[in-house]
């Protein structure tokens, strides 16, 4: 059987066609529209019917932003508005004529790094999403754990600081209002009265200010993911998202995190992803 998965992103949709040994056979990138979801599913749906059109026996599979509820089988928590409160698995459906899989991108992106890329020699394997939002994924033994209500793995929204900063969940204190890129970027300026995108500011992080920055950046990631490792004790933790190219997070993140963990012995491996912003289309497509 043909696998067919589509990452839709933010600013880009990705479809990908797998044969039965996991072979690229197609690959299509088209821009994502903004805010109208009755474009974004027509525009799937297209991408579908077209990839597939010289196959039959295929699955398709759809990485999205955002959770899917298990009540109602709707689109929460989704940072592309316009997805929410939405059924995009039948509303494709309807379109294609086909059982759509639809998980959102951290699972997706912890499915394809289990399966394909860093984390493959590991048997439980937490992923991190770390970039204008903060979420997670739980594989194990090459299988997702989505939890009894589907939010296994969601790190981003447990709280760090107590009465600390606003988060659009409506709570405060949230690890994804310190250490997602935005929140980053507004501690920055802040501190130093500038507005600075976040590879501007690790060019600038070598003075008193730049160094006051990423120790509490450091501090915040090392307490967020050892309370992760206190709870999962996974084998092995893979980075994904934007933040994951930040090299001292292997090295110095690594530390902070480790001593921060409840045992004596910690050797959590802290990866680098391997599949780049195309974990999410191969996660979808291994869905099935």
């Amino acid at each position: 059987m043909y696998r067919l998965g589509v990452d839709l992103g933010g600013t880009k949709t990705e479809i990908i066609l797998l044969d039965e040994n996991l072979y690229v056979l197609e690959r299509k990138r088209i821009p994502t529209p903004k805010n109208d979801y009755k474009e974004i599913i027509d525009n799937i749906s297209s991408l579908v019917l077209e990839i597939s059109q010289n196959i039959s026996n295929f699955s398709v599979g759809v990485c999205t932003p955002g959770s899917i509820s298990n009540q109602t089988g709707l689109i929460k928590n989704s940072n592309t508005q316009c997805l929410i409160g939405k059924s995009i698995a039948r509303d494709l459906e309807d379109k294609i004529g086909k059982k759509i899989l639809i998980e959102n991108d951290a699972n997706c992106f912890t499915m394809a790094e289990a399966k394909m890329g860093a984390a493959m020699d590991y048997g439980l394997v937490f992923g991190v999403i770390m970039g204008t939002g903060v979420g997670g994924g739980i594989v194990i033994d090459k299988k997702l754990h989505s939890g009894r209500t589907n939010i296994a793995g969601e790190w981003g929204h447990h709280i760090l600081h107590r009465n600390g900063n606003s988060c659009y969940c409506g709570k405060t204190g949230c690890v994804e209002t310190y250490i997602s890129g935005p929140s980053l970027e507004r501690q920055w300026a802040k501190q130093t009265g500038k507005s600075m995108i976040l590879t501007e500011i690790l060019s600038n992080i070598h003075n008193e200010i730049g160094k006051n920055w990423k120790d509490a950046f450091l501090e915040n990631f090392g307490y967020a993911l050892a309370n992760v490792i206190d709870i999962l004790d996974p084998d092995a933790i893979v980075m994904g998202g934007g933040l994951s190219n930040i090299d001292f997070l292997y090295t110095e993140g690594k530390k902070s995190v480790y001593d921060k963990v409840f045992s004596d012995l910690v050797d959590t491996p802290i990866l680098k992803n391997k599949l780049g912003d195309s974990a999410g289309v191969y996660g979808a497509a291994l869905l099935t």
